[in-house]
């Protein structure tokens, strides 16, 4: 016996995987471009762009769908939820446009990896292998 998600359920664990692997690359590339091109704290860049490093440790387990990339990467990107509500308060002009988009993107990764962590628990796809029987 094979533990399978629902049809309905698998759709949403698909936009959900998606959603998620969108929203960590863009943040990604919105921490390089904001801190080496758009608004860097000094002219010619920062070394500032470095946070996108940490970003790129969960990203390999994103994109092939590991349930505990998804399940740890969310306490990581409470971090660049917190710097993008900081500068987005703090800030002014095209950094706090920048901020805000932090903060959209990391809310939308947020969620979309928690739908995908409580969409494929076991013990969930367990029960809808076992009532499908």
């Amino acid at each position: 016996m094979e533990c399978r998600p629902a049809s309905a359920d698998f759709q949403r664990i698909r936009i959900a995987q998606l959603t998620a692997s969108l929203s960590l690359i863009a943040l990604i590339a919105l921490c390089l471009a904001w801190e080496l091109w758009l608004a860097p704290l000094r002219p010619g860049g920062s070394w500032l762009a470095l946070k996108a490093l940490p970003l790129l440790l969960p990203l390999f387990g994103i994109l092939r769908g590991r349930r505990y990339a998804y399940q740890w990467s969310t306490l990581l990107i409470q971090l660049y939820l917190l710097e993008g509500l900081a500068r987005a308060t703090s800030d002014s002009g095209l950094m706090q446009w920048l901020a805000a988009t932090e903060v959209a993107l990391a809310v939308s990764f947020f969620v979309a990896a928690l739908i995908y962590a409580r969409l494929t628990a076991p013990s969930r796809l367990k029960a809808t292998t076992t009532a499908a029987d």
